[in-house]
């Protein structure tokens, strides 16, 4: 983009979630998978306990368990990569949505909030599948230990339903 002057705000890129996919997002109790990798591209993940999303779809932060993902989140500091993947169990609607700018965050406030409301709605999704809240709150419990937010710009995602049109982009995907 050339340079443009100060007084000039640049336009920020269009996010490649549309609001009805931010809503599955943050609102239908989907697991959430967590990936990066190293210099050296070897694979690291963790389970997602939560996540935020910027009104303006612009920004991402997904909540993980410090203490179960630090290799994840070294990955991150080191290449600032990012994969989410956002799988509905009842139905198996899966997005995933990729990063390049990752950096690990505090909570913000209201973020415990968040997460609460993530771990009543995905008990609720695996509950309708037949599994208990004891099963639930296992696996996506952070042990009472430091929950960080991995906090990125949204850079491409992508259909990953099984199914024909599985590894697609999104429609609004540029």
């Amino acid at each position: 983009m050339p340079d443009q002057p100060p007084s000039v705000p640049s336009a920020a890129p269009e996010s490649p979630i549309d609001a009805e996919h931010a809503a599955f997002i943050a609102t239908a109790g989907a697991s959430i998978s967590v990936g990066s990798s190293s210099a050296d591209l070897l694979p690291s993940i963790t389970r997602g306990i939560g996540c935020r999303i910027a009104p303006d779809r612009s920004r991402i932060s997904v909540f993980v368990a410090a203490d179960q993902a630090r290799e994840l989140l070294d990955d991150v500091r080191a290449t600032r990569r990012i994969a989410v993947v956002f799988s509905e169990p009842h139905s198996h609607r899966t997005l995933q949505i990729k990063g390049r700018d990752a950096v690990v965050e505090s909570l913000e406030p209201g973020d415990r909030e968040r997460i609460e409301r993530y771990r009543t709605a995905f008990t609720a999704e695996l509950g309708a599948i037949g599994f208990g809240p004891l099963f639930t709150h296992a696996l996506i419990d952070s042990g009472g230990g430091d929950v960080v937010a991995l906090a990125f710009t949204p850079c491409a995602a992508f259909d990953q339903t099984p199914g024909p049109r599985a590894g697609e982009p999104l429609a609004n995907a540029k």
